[in-house]
């Protein structure tokens, strides 16, 4: 499988494509069908880029931290949902998601977020059965003559309610035929407050650099880009441990040919290198018996390509090609206090997709268009022995440790993704739309090769310890939508319905395995905790079924109503039980009045209570809020603007359902609580594009 895949890197090229010049855009996509929501500065003011999905209709985001947000959709978050930075996979370094892929794009260099409507597009990503997202930077645009011109972006922002601050620029270079640019970002926050106290911890600290360069000659461009991550303390006080560093460099290159309107070809290759470690005694108050302090050092190497060709038609378009991906992780826990203390969490845990698709848009007639796809994707994953300082001393954890050690860790997969969509015209302004797919998903690398019950669970945040299981089968999910588009002078809403079956869904249930039982049991009269007993991987059946839509009604030359509306259960089908972590019915509602040079909204967001709860992760019900937001943008010239708002301007004070349970001490909120999300924020922005 390795030498396949590096083949395939040999031959391909890369691909990055160039982009606007304007960041105030979330481009929502849905086959052909593109249309954009502008988002504001005052949205774009966190330093969590996942919040942005909030303004897409289904999609929401599982928070752990301040920076770690990670997408929701419809019900299906983390590795279900493909998500790329420029076209570009990242696999996190960390076991626990505190780096999710979301994370390495920054708002000061964001130009849009591309999320695919419901189904995704088999062409777009390997595995997509909870979605697909693609962040998109901006690199500058090619020019019209000789001559170079330099071009660029400052942008200056500070809030209140962490004290956060960040400074992001940009400088362009070019051409008709070359493109150079260079950027930087910083940012800071401290412990941001609630209502009743401080979220501790929640300080941050982040910085990024980016160099890129682009070269075009007639049909033919080429783009390198290379970053790199910087991330100091940050907390994550839904995790049993909190952020001591993450350092990566991301690489890039692509390759596009491009004839007119009949083919396109982009072959593009991509690295990242990351590492990571955290703590549970450095940004929060450390365990009292320093025999519990404990730091995990993580790593985890990516190479993939990436070949797609594209071929238009009379009636349509072909779409194909070939992708690879391969990540390699590594995770060891030791203790400051103790040198003979040790764990290997995970020892070079590799996962290998290569894939094939053809897809097929085609105007079937005046009045119905389609798209339809096949994907084949072969799944290969390993692991190495492991061993720790538990398994030495405690016999239930050399149980564990010899089992997962003599096991056939070798396991491969062979996936097939099946897409059929169809639109009919009915009008100018009224389109319906039906869509089926068969999409699959194999075992994350935690899910499999979690040998010790502990709470590296790529970020569910609920508490539990797990185990994995080498033998989990692979998620295959039937996914049918339905919906219609609308849209006149004054008038625009996109309603879908959506049933999701999922066969062999991936979810926690009670251990089986009396070793980690036992562990678990014997660590609670060690330590003197009370930790549940642990969890285990496992294949069940379930179901997830919703409402989404989103609209905007233009009433006159300035003022305008817009809103999106959100609704999914989650259910079990082997059990009477619910789906851990889904958000509860929401909606939002903004108006807004736009004049030459300046523009103020309001809006309001509500989220029901949420009392279908999974028992099975001991999960928590929440009651259901309101939150007032006001913003205000000022164009005070051609080059420089202002924006100013208030967040939760009654200082409410609520708990986000999808926000984890403390799990450092905190004299404002037990350990246990679930978060509260944060009071009234004051921020402004301040930008100058030359």
């Amino acid at each position: 499988m390795r030498s396949q895949l590096y083949l395939g890197l040999a031959a391909a090229l890369v691909s990055l494509h160039s982009q606007a010049d304007h960041i105030e855009e979330l481009v929502v996509t849905a086959s052909h069908e593109t249309r954009t929501i502008n988002v504001t500065d005052e949205l774009v003011i966190s330093p969590d880029v996942a919040q942005l999905l909030k303004k897409a209709p289904g999609a929401n985001v599982n928070a752990n931290g301040p920076l770690t947000g990670i997408p929701q959709y419809r019900g299906m978050y983390g590795p279900r949902i493909a998500t790329s930075l420029d076209g570009t996979q990242l696999a996190p370094a960390g076991p626990n998601w505190m780096d999710p892929p979301l994370s390495y794009a920054r708002n000061g260099h964001l130009q849009s977020l591309e999320v695919y409507r419901g189904i995704a597009p088999v062409s777009v990503a390997q595995e997509s059965i909870g979605g697909a997202i693609d962040a998109r930077t901006n690199k500058g645009e090619f020019t019209a003559g000789n001559d170079f011109q330099l071009g660029g972006r400052l942008i200056g922002s500070a809030q209140s309610i962490n004290n956060g601050q960040q400074l992001s620029g940009a400088l362009f270079v070019t051409n008709n035929t070359h493109r150079l640019k260079l950027a930087g970002i910083i940012e800071q926050g401290d412990d941001a407050e609630f209502p009743g106290g401080e979220l501790l911890p929640t300080e941050y600290e982040r910085q990024r650099y980016d160099v890129g360069y682009g070269f075009r000659a007639g049909n033919h461009s080429l783009q390198f880009g290379y970053g790199y991550n910087d991330t100091g303390e940050s907390g994550t006080p839904a995790l049993p441990m909190d952020i001591d560093y993450f350092e990566g460099d991301l690489y890039d290159l692509t390759y596009r040919f491009e004839l007119a309107d009949e083919v396109a070809i982009t072959a593009a290759v991509f690295a990242s290198a990351l590492d990571h470690g955290m703590t549970n005694y450095g940004l929060r108050v450390a365990p009292e018996s320093g025999t519990r302090w404990r730091r995990n050092i993580a790593d985890s190497d990516n190479v993939g390509f990436r070949l797609h060709s594209e071929l238009w038609d009379s009636q349509g378009s072909w779409v194909f090609g070939f992708d690879g991906m391969q990540s390699i992780h590594n995770s060891d826990i030791d203790n400051p206090n103790n040198p003979m203390f040790f764990v290997v969490n995970f020892n070079d845990a590799e996962r290998e997709v290569l894939g094939a698709f053809l897809e097929r848009q085609q105007q079937l007639n005046d009045s119905w268009r389609g798209e339809f796809g096949i994907r084949y994707n072969q799944v290969r994953m390993d692991a190495d022995e492991v061993n720790g300082t538990p398994a030495m001393m405690m016999p239930p954890a050399q149980m564990l440790r010899d089992a997962f050690n003599g096991a056939d860790r070798d396991q491969t997969d062979h996936n097939v993704d099946l897409v059929a969509k169809t639109w009919f015209d009915a009008s100018p302004s009224t389109s319906w739309y039906l869509g089926y797919a068969r999409k699959s998903r194999s075992p994350s690398y935690q899910e499999r090769y979690l040998w010790l019950p502990l709470e590296a669970t790529a970020g569910l945040a609920d508490g539990n310890t797990y185990t994995g299981n080498i033998d989990l089968d692979v998620e295959v999910a039937n996914q049918f939508e339905v919906g219609l588009d609308f849209s006149n002078d004054s008038l625009t809403l996109s309603p879908r319905l959506f049933y999701n079956d999922v066969q062999d869904y991936i979810q926690g249930t009670p251990s089986e395995l009396t070793p980690a039982v036992m562990f678990v049991r014997m660590m609670n009269q060690m330590n003197g905790t009370n930790n549940p007993d642990p969890l285990q991987f496992d294949n069940v059946d379930a179901q997830l079924y919703g409402f989404d839509m989103d609209w905007a009604w233009r009433l006159g030359e300035h003022w305008s109503v817009s809103g999106i509306v959100n609704y999914v259960r989650g259910k079990r089908d082997d059990i009477d039980d619910e789906l851990y972590r889904i958000a509860p019915l929401n909606a939002s509602f903004r108006l807004d009045y736009v004049a030459a040079t300046w523009s103020v909204g309001v809006e309001n967001v509500l989220y029901s209570a949420q009392n279908q709860v999974s028992e099975t992760n001991r999960e928590q019900e929440t009651s259901g809020y309101g939150l007032l937001n006001l913003s205000a943008t000022w164009q005070a010239t051609a080059n420089l603007q202002l924006a100013a708002g208030v967040d939760n301007v009654l200082d409410k004070e609520y708990q986000d359902h999808l926000a984890g349970y403390n799990r450092a001490k905190n004299p404002d909120i037990g350990l246990r609580e679930r978060l509260y999300g944060t009071g009234t924020n004051v921020f402004a922005r301040l930008s100058y594009n030359f």
